[in-house]
């Protein structure tokens, strides 16, 4: 499968990519991993960008392709989608309301109903 990750500084993005490298080692997924620009993040894009080489790195993915993207952090996200041939785009985020119900930011509901392909929703 060829899976395109989209990682911002939160940490629902640092387990995405945890979750995401564990799966892509288990059974051999085409990974690429896109960094978006999200000032309000806990991390900057720089710090983000340097967790996930050193991540991939680690574990011996060495071919993977990381990139950081500039502008709005959905349109960039989507834009960078319809340019490949992505079977799925993992994302993170949503929380949980008091009754139990998820909820999602502006850029993750803007990514799942503009995507051009299947979105998995880390939580």
């Amino acid at each position: 499968m060829n899976v395109l990750l989209g990682l911002g500084g939160s940490d629902e993005s640092v387990k995405t990519l945890r979750q995401t490298i564990e799966r892509t080692r288990e059974v051999g997924d085409d990974l690429t991993v896109v960094v978006v620009d999200k000032p309000e993040a806990k991390r900057s894009q720089d710090e983000m960008y340097r967790q996930a080489v050193d991540q991939l790195e680690t574990v011996g993915l060495d071919d993977v392709t990381v990139e950081t993207l500039e502008g709005d952090p959905g349109s960039a996200l989507v834009n960078y989608a319809e340019q490949g041939e992505y079977d799925q785009l993992v994302i993170g985020g949503g929380t949980l309301s008091p009754m139990g119900k998820i909820q999602l930011g502006p850029i993750t509901e803007f990514v799942l109903l503009n995507a051009p392909t299947t979105v998995k929703l880390v939580r």
